[in-house]
């Protein structure tokens, strides 16, 4: 088994697919995008490169054996005009940027491309880290009623038509009232917003109601940028008065799924993997 290259922006899921990969047997190297990437991918064998450092990337990933390679964690998308380039990436540039005008969705198949025309092979997290997908029906002690089952096919219905625009993965329902939805900002900063109105129109923590639902967009191939939440998000819908959250199932992810179900069963919050067929328009 070769090793598995993994191209990582900031946030937790880059770790944990470098966690899970390792746990399975596989070697595993990480391109850490400076200024996105964190410091807790040093616990890997890793380098450092800049955006628009395309010829030091390419050479890394093959100096360390790696042939399949993924993107994983958050990157803000750049000012092209301030970035530094090499020659590799300014022959690559005008493509990049064309894609980026169409969509985050379309700038990451466009980096895809490029991985597989220099020989790699783009895996998708579900392959290399399966262990992180979310599993269909109830996740913890805790089940929507029957007024949370309503929100959810609601919510469904409104990520859905978010993800067909290139919007974002996710909305929050309450009473069948759409709070709040995602945008550039991600779930974390929407999920705030909610927890800022009135409580006569969201749940508390003494009255909880309200599901966060998240899904991939229809647009998505899903071998990038899949929806992914952790125990962070938990206790915040925790603190917005959330009922629960309904993640579409093996196609989402969760980050250290064992402390994401302990910690909403302690919240006393819901987590459920809602088949796609189940809800189909």
């Amino acid at each position: 088994m070769t090793c598995l290259g993994i191209v990582a922006g900031g946030g937790e899921l880059p770790g944990a697919v470098a966690q899970s990969a390792r746990e399975s047997g596989r070697d595993v190297f990480i391109l850490g995008l400076r200024g996105s990437a964190d410091s807790s991918i040093a616990q890997f064998s890793h380098e450092w490169v800049s955006l628009g450092e395309a010829c030091s990337a390419l050479r890394m990933l093959r100096e360390h054996g790696c042939k399949d390679v993924l993107f994983a964690g958050r990157v803000a998308r750049p000012r092209f005009s301030e970035v530094k380039v090499d020659a590799k990436a300014f022959l690559l540039l005008p493509r990049v940027i064309s894609a980026a005008r169409k969509g985050d969705d379309a700038l990451l198949r466009a980096l895809v491309d490029i991985l597989d025309a220099e020989g790699f092979r783009s895996v998708g997290i579900a392959e290399a880290a399966p262990g992180l997908l979310t599993p269909e029906g109830v996740l913890g002690k805790l089940r929507p009623n029957r007024e949370s089952e309503t929100d959810i096919a609601h919510g469904i219905k409104i990520v859905r038509r978010l993800g067909a625009l290139d919007i974002g993965q996710a909305a929050i329902v309450c009473a069948g009232l759409v709070l709040t939805v995602e945008a550039a900002e991600g779930t974390d900063a929407m999920i705030q917003r909610a927890a800022e109105l009135p409580e006569n129109i969201r749940g508390s923590r003494a009255r909880r109601c309200g599901v966060l639902v998240k899904a991939l967009k229809p647009l998505q191939d899903g071998k990038t940028d899949l929806p992914v939440i952790g125990v962070k998000t938990i206790e915040q819908a925790a603190r917005a008065g959330l009922a629960g959250i309904a993640l579409e199932s093996r196609r989402t992810l969760i980050v250290e799924r064992r402390a994401a179900i302990e910690a909403a069963d302690a919240a006393g919050l819901f987590l459920y993997g809602f088949s796609t067929a189940a809800y189909a328009d």
